[in-house]
């Protein structure tokens, strides 16, 4: 088997990131420092695209190689939280049935997705709440991956789930993660909520196995 140049090869096999690749995560990574600071200090609407990039040291036109606009950039890591839990589905072992497969792939997501605990998950809590355009972006983004992972569960669970009962099971896991996350904002601050991570966790799963407690009966 042949590998390209500079790809190096892991322990377990997995192939580490190229240096054109780690260069471009961490480009990638800047601008979403830069962004979670300026809608910080300067606000959503009177941040810019062109100063996002100036802040990353980069233009702007390769500000759009990495997001497709500036509401895009809150979000920089649903699509791979929609693979995580549809990769849960594919590589699911036989004793699971569909709500134990959505709860792994929730604990899966809580444990890598360092974006739920980030300086940007507390900045895109308030502008979801102020911010029309960012609201919309959010509820596109959940409908989608909310599309997509039903179809994944009722796929792989033909005989327990038709369509409509995978989107309500899918529907019930998102809307509870949400709710949960919507009533700790009413109850504390949102910036202490997405840093600290073992009461999001907690306080998501509580949510989680309140709302799904009928499927698994």
């Amino acid at each position: 088997m042949q590998y390209s140049r500079g790809m190096v090869i892991r322990e377990h096999g997995a192939p580490a990131p190229s240096l054109r690749e780690r260069k471009r995560e961490r480009t990638r990574q800047a601008l979403v420092d830069a962004a979670a600071e300026m809608f910080e200090r300067k606000g959503y609407d009177e941040t810019t695209v062109a100063e996002i990039a100036a802040a990353a040291e980069i233009g702007t036109r390769t500000f759009f190689g990495y997001f497709a606009s500036k509401e895009d950039i809150l979000f920089p890591d649903s699509d791979a939280r929609a693979r995580t839990t549809i990769e849960a589905i594919a590589n699911r072992d036989p004793a699971e049935g569909p709500v134990d497969v959505l709860v792994r792939a929730l604990e899966t997501v809580a444990e890598t997705d360092a974006d739920m605990v980030s300086p940007m998950a507390a900045v895109r809590m308030r502008l979801f709440r102020t911010v029309p355009a960012v609201r919309g972006k959010a509820l596109q983004i959940q409908m989608s991956a909310q599309q997509q992972i039903a179809r994944a569960l009722q796929a792989a669970f033909p005989d327990e789930l038709d369509r409509v009962g995978a989107a309500a099971l899918t529907g019930a896991l998102t809307g509870a993660v949400n709710g949960a996350l919507d009533a700790l904002m009413d109850d504390e601050d949102a910036a202490t909520v997405a840093l600290d991570a073992d009461r999001l966790r907690e306080r998501v799963q509580q949510a989680t196995e309140l709302a799904l407690r009928t499927w698994r009966s």
